[in-house]
């Protein structure tokens, strides 16, 4: 978790955060920074192929379609299908957040990609933006939507009942917009008061039972009000000037006074320090906290044939009763527990199955057979890093039990995927819609992305 700054906050964060964003175009970014922007694009653009027809995906193109009455000028992504450009970011947000498979950023509790990338392709299409100039963008979102909320202080925001998801990717989206726009820095100083002005999300999300509204609230809402402050700043509109600086200004505001507040993480080594290697990657389609035991699960059932299960107890840390009474399959660690053991495999479409999870009644059974406690020797030292980890014992008729411990999963901050990870779980999510040809030729011109003059040519590879 980020701690309060004992160095002095900057003055001018307003004017360091836009310079940064107008320039951002026409910067060098660090190898290891483009490398990493170019795996979560892929692993971003995967996502929104695999989640392209559940119902969050549906429901959001039907809207984003009445919106525009059919004569929009933007591809919605994952389609062939067109809208307003607004319109059509805001689907492929709500795609790319259509189930727990896409990135996130746990030390900011927030999920950039599917804003952030959305935002961006659209933005790209319209203006004709080059590949490197895509990845440049993308970047820059990526910063913005992982410094907001630790600027403004996890437990502040938390306190104040304002979920991170909605507050980072508006402003990441609005980053990567006004840099495709190629807006000046005067006119960026107005679209950070606008997007304050929309900053939202509660954590009401969490009585979401469908995704639906969760897929709003992390990605939909970022995408429409982050890329509409930008437009609306295109077109003239003008705010309060050096509003995140202001005394009397939102970042400034009662609301996050004192606390774990740390203005000066917004500028701290700008250009220089990513929140790249922050942002993790989900292995399996299910939430963050849920993956080790997932994975722990996973490793057992070779061991596991053809024996009669009577009991399967996980232990893990932070918030563990969340994970054993969500009513969304894919955060319901009983749930995924049982269709993991019945099945013998994890599918992503079961993962999400809300039907199953209520009318399979050798699920429902199973579902009683889990226990999940807290373990408190699982938690991180005060003052370090979130951690995500399971131990996961199972036990057997006849006495036996089995247990596996998973300290990390692949893909968290400290134990990153490498490219070739992210690249087979990308091509596992995209082949069975696109085929393999297809897929295969997603991940080809994603390692060529800089050299794309056109980065519109992403959008009609993963069109259907």
């Amino acid at each position: 978790m980020n701690t309060p700054s004992t160095a002095a906050q900057p003055r001018d964060v307003t004017g360091a955060l836009s310079a940064y964003v107008a320039g951002a175009l026409a910067s060098t970014p660090p190898a290891e920074h483009r490398e990493l922007a170019r795996l979560h694009l892929l692993d971003t653009l995967a996502s929104i192929v695999a989640c392209r027809d559940l119902e969050p995906a549906v429901l959001a193109r039907k809207y984003a379609l009445s919106l525009s009455g059919g004569a929009g000028e933007t591809t919605i992504l994952g389609t062939r299908q067109r809208a307003g450009l607004v319109d059509a970011a805001f689907a492929g947000a709500m795609t790319g957040h259509g189930a727990e498979i896409n990135d996130f950023i746990p030390s900011a509790f927030v999920q950039p990609g599917p804003a952030v990338v959305s935002v961006a392709m659209a933005t790209a299409e319209q203006r004709g933006a080059s590949g490197a100039d895509l990845l440049r963008a993308v970047i820059a979102g990526y910063e913005l939507a992982g410094r907001l909320p630790k600027a403004l202080g996890l437990n502040n925001l938390r306190k104040a009942g304002i979920a991170n998801h909605g507050i980072g990717p508006v402003f990441g989206a609005a980053a990567a917009a006004s840099a495709l726009l190629r807006l000046s820095e005067t006119e960026i100083d107005h679209v950070w008061t606008y997007c304050a002005q929309q900053a939202s999300g509660s954590w009401q999300w969490l009585l979401d039972v469908e995704h639906v509204e969760k897929a709003f609230v992390f990605a939909g809402l970022g995408a429409r009000n982050g890329l509409q402050a930008a437009l609306m700043v295109q077109a003239g509109f003008r705010g309060v000037p050096n509003a995140l600086d202001h005394p009397a200004g939102w970042l400034r505001s009662g609301a996050f006074a004192g606390g774990d507040r740390d203005l000066d993480y917004l500028v701290s080594d700008l250009g220089r320090r990513s929140e790249l290697p922050l942002t993790a990657y989900k292995r399996y389609p299910v939430g963050g906290p849920t993956q080790p035991a997932v994975e722990a699960l996973l490793s057992l059932l070779p061991r596991l044939s053809g024996a009669v299960v009577e009991a399967v107890e996980i232990e893990m840390p932070g918030r563990w009763e969340a994970f054993r009474d969500a009513a969304m399959p894919a955060l319901n660690l009983r749930y995924l527990t049982a269709i993991i053991l019945i099945d013998g495999r994890l599918d992503f479409v079961s993962a999400q199955s809300l039907a199953r999870m209520a009318g399979d009644g050798a699920v429902r059974q199973m579902m009683d057979q889990v226990q999940i406690a807290h373990d408190p020797a699982q938690e991180a030292a005060p003052g370090q890093p979130r951690t995500e980890s399971a131990r996961v014992t199972v036990r057997l008729q006849g006495g036996e039990a089995v247990t596996a411990f998973i300290p990390h999963v692949l893909g968290f901050p400290s134990h990153p995927m490498s490219a070739a990870h992210v690249e087979a779980k990308a091509l596992e999510l995209m082949e069975p819609a696109l085929g393999p040809a297809r897929a295969a030729q997603v991940v080809e011109t994603l390692r060529n992305i800089e050299a794309m003059p056109q980065a519109r040519g992403l959008i009609d590879l993963i069109a259907r």
